[in-house]
């Protein structure tokens, strides 16, 4: 699990294919790899990777074919910037939201513009993620916690601060680029609880034809 709250911004060092999988390098020299070891999670652009080597303020992953298809790593080449953040510990502070690091789906950006000393983005989604994205919710946009702050259909808008485009790849964002996008859990598993009602509901209704089928009539 992750807060969206990035530590550090890596880079792509080495992109190594592997059939139809991938191993990737990131060299993050700002990452704190004090606690880092063997099998941990690392967030990188909001997917949940597993440190397979560690190396000199490096690390590399796996990324399977799944991971692949769902994410812009598809695309992805050496010196591409990414952003980092190690798996959530029971202390930690809890500051922007809960995050697992599974992407959901790529979006992209439509436009981006000025606001006062902030930058708003607008980014298309996917249509079927569209109904999970909410005005003042909360979604990872290549792995940073940010809030919503107005939906059109499949667009939403991001305000930026200065700060968040600092510490995070945001200034690369322009028209036409792509991130990764992991919506609400608590949308995800409200819908699932909702509509599991539903079926059991309707499975469970004695009907004329349920009847029938059964050899009753």
């Amino acid at each position: 699990m992750f807060t969206g709250i990035i530590e550090a911004v890596g880079t792509l060092a080495e992109l190594r294919r592997q059939g139809e999988d991938m191993a990737l390098t990131v060299h993050a020299p700002t990452l704190d790899f004090g606690d880092v070891k063997l099998g941990d999670s690392i967030a990188t652009n909001g997917v949940c990777l597993t440190v397979i080597a560690l190396g000199d303020k490096s690390y590399t992953a796996d990324v399977s074919l799944e991971t692949l298809s769902r994410t812009g790593f598809a695309t992805a080449r050496v010196g591409d910037r990414v952003n980092l953040e190690k798996a959530l510990m029971p202390t930690s502070r809890l500051g922007g939201h809960l995050v697992s690091g599974h992407v959901d789906g790529i979006g992209e950006v439509k436009s981006k513009s000025a606001s006062g000393r902030a930058i708003e983005y607008w980014i298309k989604a996917p249509g079927e993620l569209s109904r999970y994205i909410a005005e003042k919710g909360s979604i990872a946009v290549d792995g940073i916690s940010l809030t919503v702050n107005a939906v059109r259909g499949d667009l939403f808008r991001l305000t930026i601060v200065p700060h968040t485009a600092e510490e995070t790849t945001i200034a690369q964002w322009k028209p036409g680029y792509r991130v990764n996008l992991e919506v609400d859990q608590i949308v995800r598993y409200l819908e699932r609880l909702m509509t599991g009602k539903r079926e059991e509901s309707s499975a469970s209704t004695l009907t004329l034809e349920k009847l029938a089928q059964s050899g009753f009539l």
